[in-house]
């Protein structure tokens, strides 16, 4: 079963596809343009189309997310936590 999904692998967040990933869940990425698949543990729980962390990232790293620059890490974010507007932002403002 594929719980998240990315699309380079580059990407530093997947995106959740099913429901009900709790912490504790060996979670199945699929990376999209490789057809490949990697393994993260959810270390909290993610809602269904939020992100999930692929790595450890420290405050200031980027962000990516389909390839893209999507932000920046303004709280460290360990691999499998949730990843969201708590602790990205945009480097827009």
């Amino acid at each position: 079963m594929i719980h998240v999904v990315l699309h380079d692998a580059k990407d530093t967040v997947a995106v959740a596809v099913v429901e009900g990933i709790k912490a504790g869940t060996e979670l199945n990425a699929w990376i999209m343009d490789e057809d490949k698949t990697l393994s993260v543990k959810a270390i909290q729980d993610i809602p269904i189309g939020h992100k999930v962390a692929l790595k450890n990232m420290a405050v200031g790293d980027t962000v990516w997310k389909y390839g893209v620059d999507i932000g920046k890490v303004v709280a460290a974010i360990k691999a499998g936590e949730h990843a969201h507007v708590h602790n990205i932002k945009t480097k827009r403002w």
